[in-house]
């Protein structure tokens, strides 16, 4: 019996140091799997930080480049827009000097006949006049279509140019499309193929965990089976002691129990035999347990087996699976950046094709329209644009100098075919011919005074055009009294030449009269140059009008930009608080998924360790650290200190993430706080162009006024000789419509702007409260 005991209690301890073993290796197993687990999220963790490390260099990259366009493109502008001016200058230089010379040609001509000769020099000088005229006016013409005809081949070819880029840009567009579409579904199907993959390793773990988890359980229940063996071995252990000491107190008792007494020896086999079918059937249950168990160890052994050989292929496949992962990651890398590549250019494309687009359109309009400019907005039109309507001026000057002509000799015919008293009488004498800025007229019509200031009226004060510099409005006040001496000298020397051709006669009272004539008309050109000057000099204030509103306009759009700056900034902070957000809970999970395994671990039980006075948990813990291996701690001390590393890792990592957490919340709050100052920057900015808007519209009427005052001052009697009632209140009710007109299409434009700009602060503010 002592053997069989010493036998059994082997085996249990064989059977205990079996289980421990089984227990060992399945918390290893397990803590491998966390581990693994850990790195799996770790390196899922690095790959997106490194995804997004360069979706931000590539932001930077293109944002560079975008800049490095933009001053390009400026710089380009820039000089095209210096040599047309320089052209355009020199081109208005020679005309000037043409129409000089025409002008005192045919200022001559008009003096010589305005004094009166005799008809033949005067039919000599109508017939050269005439032919002058003619030639002139055919070489005018004829250039003029030649120069209408390659305006019109240029505009021809510059849109055979324009819809062959379109075409070329649509092409490529729908090139760009396909291929960018092409890589979106790869890139879709990559991602999927990925994430299925992915969940299927997740699910086989998951698999392996739960099996894990309920070998763990049988094993718990088998060994609680074997403790439950042990202790009914410990009570029939217990009943045959007291058994046998209660036989070999009878024993005592009785010396001779064969012989004395017959019974009791009767009743002591009984006993034994009882003993030993007792004993028999102990040892045959013992045996049939034993063997039950020994099966049960064999089985878990083998599932042991069977686990670590899955284990192994799990890890193979992991291996597997991360090595055909790279690839695709590095191939989904390449597909992105090449997408992005892909976009950008779709992206210029697009852009060169609107402004390409673009600019067809305002070239058409301004074909199709040549419309004046209408408003101060408008002081960026193209240098072809005026080009143009100074070539349809010209034509418009030269047409009418042939119709004045062709009337002046039409009466000359009409009258001469009388008689001559009559003709004495009716044939008027030729005024003087006055240089405008665009041609020339006689000094009774409309057009020596209003020529000139119908330009400026066109040009300023409501559009000036801001290519002419304070320059030109010297040169232009120099260049008229110039003129005027010219016109002067002109009439001199044609006064001498009738002294010539009359044969040397002098007339003092006709001389005393011309000259009281020319001093009269030369106090009139002072005047002229003075109101001239005048006008100029309120030009000259308007000017800096301009400039003021052109400064608050570039004012306006550096604060929209930034605005614009500040709202990107304010979303790529709540990118960044959202990530942070979701990396907490994700950490929250971790702690509440390890806090749920341990509670459901049935191999780990905690003890409570007291700890020495002075000495923190913190403390035992990093000297657990430098403990080697496990030759000085158990299994479940090992588990333990494994699973504290963790979870003060875990507690290390959410207390850096809600410190971060705070300071990106406290930096929103100050980035809502600048915001808002910008806000009542911009609406002060406002406040403020609206009234210098006012003060200009305000200003722009009293020098409208103001010329529509000279204007009638000037040529009101002129224009009373020369227009019925119905013709001047017809004028002046045109001019009313115009100015009301005018001044409609300025209020428009400017209630246009300010709608805009309201809108785009009413936006950034829903914006900041969408934010909030």
């Amino acid at each position: 019996l002592v053997r069989k005991g010493a036998t059994r209690a082997d085996t249990l301890a064989a059977l205990q140091a079996a289980n421990e073993d089984l227990r060992a290796k399945l918390t290893d197993i397990q803590i491998e799997l966390q581990q693994e687990k850990s790195k799996v999220s770790k390196l899922e963790r690095e790959k997106s930080h490194e995804v997004r490390h360069e979706q931000h260099k590539s932001t930077v990259v293109v944002t560079e480049l975008k800049a490095k366009l933009h001053e390009e493109k400026t710089k380009e502008l820039q000089g095209l827009r210096e040599t047309l001016l320089r052209t355009h200058e020199l081109e208005l230089m020679r005309v000037i000097k043409i129409k000089d010379g025409e002008i005192q040609r045919l200022q001559a001509l008009v003096n010589a006949l305005r004094d009166g000769s005799t008809d033949k020099v005067k039919t000599a000088l109508f017939a050269e006049a005439r032919e002058e005229a003619r030639r002139g006016f055919e070489g005018d013409r004829s250039r003029l279509q030649q120069e209408i005809y390659e305006l019109k081949g240029m505009k021809r070819q510059m849109e055979e140019a324009l819809n062959l880029a379109v075409q070329a840009d649509k092409t490529k567009a729908t090139e760009i499309r396909s291929v960018y579409h092409v890589h979106q579904e790869e890139i879709t199907r990559i991602k999927r193929e990925c994430e299925r993959e992915i969940r299927r390793l997740m699910d086989e773990i998951k698999l392996k965990d739960r099996a894990c988890c309920v070998l763990g359980k049988e094993l718990g229940v088998q060994a609680g089976h074997t403790q439950r063996l042990q202790l009914q071995k410990e009570a029939v252990d217990e009943q045959l002691a007291q058994i046998r000491s209660r036989e070999a107190g009878a024993g005592g008792h009785l010396h001779s129990p064969k012989r004395d007494a017959p019974y009791p020896s009767g009743a002591g086999d009984t006993s034994e035999s009882l003993e030993q079918q007792l004993d028999e059937k102990d040892v045959r249950r013992f045996q049939l347990k034993i063997a039950e168990l020994s099966a049960v160890i064999r089985k878990l052994e083998d599932r042991n087996a069977l686990l670590s050989e899955e284990r192994n292929e799990l890890l193979k496949r992991l291996r597997e699976a991360e090595s055909q992962f790279m690839p695709l990651l590095d191939k989904n890398k390449r597909l992105s950046r090449k997408n992005e590549e892909l976009a950008h250019a779709f992206r210029r494309m697009e852009n060169k094709l609107r402004f390409i687009t673009e600019e067809n359109m305002e070239m058409r309009e301004k074909v199709a329209t040549k419309r004046r400019p209408s408003s101060l907005n408008d002081l960026d039109q193209s240098q072809e644009e005026r080009e143009i309507e100074f070539l349809r001026l010209q034509v418009l000057e030269q047409q009418n100098i042939i119709d004045d002509l062709s009337k002046e000799r039409d009466m000359l015919l009409r009258y001469r075919r009388q008689g001559s008293i009559g003709r004495k009488k009716a044939i008027r004498p030729c005024k003087p011919v006055v240089e405008t800025f665009f041609g020339y007229d006689e000094e009774a019509s409309i057009d020596s005074d209003g020529s000139s200031i119908s330009f400026h009226t066109d040009r300023t004060p409501c559009t000036p055009d801001d290519d002419l510099e304070e320059g030109m409005i010297r040169e232009e006040t120099e260049m008229r009294f110039h003129q005027l001496t010219m016109e002067y000298q002109a009439l001199q020397r044609a006064y001498a030449l009738l002294q010539e051709q009359v044969g040397g006669t002098f007339d003092a009272e006709k001389e005393v009269k011309t000259r009281e004539q020319l001093q009269a008309e030369l106090i009139l050109y002072q005047t002229r140059i003075q109101d001239l000057e005048c006008v100029l000099s309120q030009q000259g204030q308007d000017m800096k009008w301009i400039e003021e509103k052109q400064a608050l306009y570039q004012r306006n759009q550096e604060l929209i930009e930034k605005i614009k700056h500040m709202e990107t900034e304010e979303s790529r902070l709540k990118n960044e608080f959202q990530d942070a957000r979701d990396q907490n809970e994700l950490l929250e999970f971790r702690i509440l998924e390890l806090e749920e395994r341990e509670r459901r671990s049935p191999g780990i039980n905690f003890h409570d360790i007291h700890f020495c006075e002075g000495i923190s948990p913190l403390q035992v813990y990093c000297e657990c650290l430098t403990v080697d291996g496990s030759a000085n701690l158990s299994n479940e001390e090992q588990v333990v200190a494994i699973h504290a590393r963790t979870v003060l890792t875990l507690a290390e990592r959410v207390v850096i993430f809600s410190a971060t957490y705070i300071s990106k919340g406290c930096v929103v709050c100050y980035l809502q706080h600048v915001f808002s100052k910008q806000k009542g920057y911009l609406d002060e900015e406002l406040d403020y162009r609206k009234q210098s808007m006012a003060q200009a519209h305000k200003r722009i009427l009293e020098l409208e006024a103001m010329l529509f005052d000279t204007l009638q001052q000037d040529a009101g009697a002129k224009m009373s000789e020369m227009l019925s009632d119905d013709e001047r209140e017809t004028l002046r009710r045109a001019v009313e419509q115009w100015k009301r007109g005018v001044m409609m299409e300025l209020r428009e434009r400017d209630s246009q702007i300010l709608r805009e700009r309201m809108d785009m602060l009413q936006h950034s503010q829903q914006k900041r409260q969408q934010s909030l």
